[in-house]
């Protein structure tokens, strides 16, 4: 089919290379002209496709016409729903962990199509086909995060039951890898009731903390998915967070993957625009959207808040120069810690974050979004000065923030910044010297 392909694209587009677009949707179209074995090995094909697809190609290739024809051919017969769902169910992994949005999905008749297949199959009893009610609700959910109450209360239960199964197989362990994953893209506004899940997500997470079942972004989603449930539920959400010890495993789980990527083939990669996100990559940003809402509930204090800052301060030092984006997105998320009551100053010190900050606004080439979220860090931390008690921050730790980030500023090199860097700056570390007296 490969040959066939090359062919083609030659007789039509010339020498141009075909796009993972036009490769796509030309092997749905031959899928009709296949058995059932052939469009298993076509369907292994196309997977392979949408795996190097980029943010870009995702878009143009899943569209609402593309799932209203999906839906065409099951409804003509011309491939089985199991076909169908194996297709669907890895472009929904795709764009969960490479955290792609489109409505193309929602908007699609195989949307509605699969809500009702749902609700009836779940109404059925002693004829019901859990197997094909279990792919149905991943490849819902997978595509599409919003649903009614209805559906999410038939969802979570199913899934649950597939991610508990302790079986060390690797077919088993992509099976509860897709349930999690599946689960993690329930969206946080959601509200749940904790019986649908709470037990159980737990019971996943210290099995694995004791014997290591999991795969590494099943282990990463079973944790997204209950971190989303705390956006609702400050008061449960310390005692779950601390009996995990969720900091700790969030901080060693983040600095691992990290030190798996090879950052400056990445930036290689970016320049010649041929970036195609490793999974390690997709991960860490994973981890870097769950921590910034992390960040977000005021009442979730934790005493292990200082090593999740060190592990966010690493990756932008592992990333430094070769990565803006995930750059950005860790000064962000510092940025947003500086603003959090439940992390304290003194943890953002013993993290390092203060002196990153420092660190990168004394660089010759500025980077304007990383130089305007570092001034906005320094105005939190002077407000939260303002608002500390003495029995929060003893004033010798005062002295001695005060003292690293003056010698810090000391060591600025006045030369290599522009005045209006150097105005605002100057304005923001008044502003912060004011409360450490």
């Amino acid at each position: 089919m490969i040959m066939y392909a090359y062919a083609y694209n030659k007789l039509v587009y010339g020498f141009q290379e075909i796009s993972a677009t036009e490769k796509f949707l030309k092997y749905l179209n031959e899928l009709v002209y296949c058995d059932e074995e052939g469009q298993k090995q076509e369907i292994l094909e196309m997977n392979e496709i949408i795996d190097g697809m980029n943010n870009k190609e995702f878009n143009a290739a899943f569209t609402k016409g593309l799932f209203n024809k999906v839906h065409r051919m099951i409804e003509e017969k011309k491939i089985s729903m199991t076909i169908a769902v194996e297709l669907l169910k890895h472009i929904g992994y795709c764009k969960v962990l490479k955290r792609i949005w489109f409505r193309g999905f929602e908007e699609s008749s195989l949307n509605q199509r699969f809500k009702q297949m749902i609700i009836e199959e779940d109404k059925k009893k002693e004829e019901r086909n859990e197997k094909l009610l279990t792919d149905l609700c991943e490849c819902h959910l997978l595509l599409n995060r919003r649903a009614s109450s209805e559906l999410f209360s038939i969802y979570v239960p199913y899934l649950l039951k597939v991610a508990m199964n302790k079986e060390e197989s690797e077919e088993n362990q992509k099976e509860v890898e897709m349930a999690l994953l599946a689960l993690s893209n329930v969206d946080r506004f959601c509200r749940l009731d904790e019986e649908l899940y709470l037990n159980e997500i737990k019971e996943i997470i210290e099995y694995h903390q004791e014997h290591h079942n999991l795969t590494r972004l099943a282990y990463q989603s079973a944790w997204l998915f209950l971190m989303n449930r705390f956006y609702f539920n400050y008061s449960e959400s310390k005692v779950i967070a601390n009996k995990l010890h969720f900091m700790r495993e969030i901080t060693r789980e983040l600095s691992e993957l990290s030190k798996c990527v090879d950052w400056k083939k990445r930036k290689k990669e970016v320049k010649e625009k041929r970036r195609r996100e490793t999974k390690e990559v997709c991960m860490i940003w994973r981890w870097l959207d769950g921590i910034l809402y992390l960040f977000r509930p005021p009442k979730l204090r934790n005493e292990e808040y200082s090593g999740l800052i060190s592990s966010i301060v690493q990756v932008f030092r592992d990333a430094k120069d070769n990565c803006g984006d995930i750059c950005e997105k860790c000064i962000f998320c510092i940025r947003t810690a500086a603003k959090n009551r439940a992390v304290k100053v003194d943890d953002l010190l013993k993290g390092e974050a203060i002196d990153l900050i420092l660190e990168e606004i004394q660089r010759q080439t500025l980077n304007n979004e990383i130089t305007n979220h570092g001034l906005k860090f320094f105005e939190s931390i002077s407000m939260r000065l303002k608002e500390e008690t003495y029995n929060e921050m003893e004033e010798a730790k005062r002295k001695e923030l005060k003292r690293k980030v003056l010698k810090s500023l000391k060591k600025k090199d006045t030369k290599t910044s522009s005045q209006v860097f150097m105005k605002n700056l100057i304005f923001s570390t008044k502003n912060i010297m004011m409360h450490f007296r």
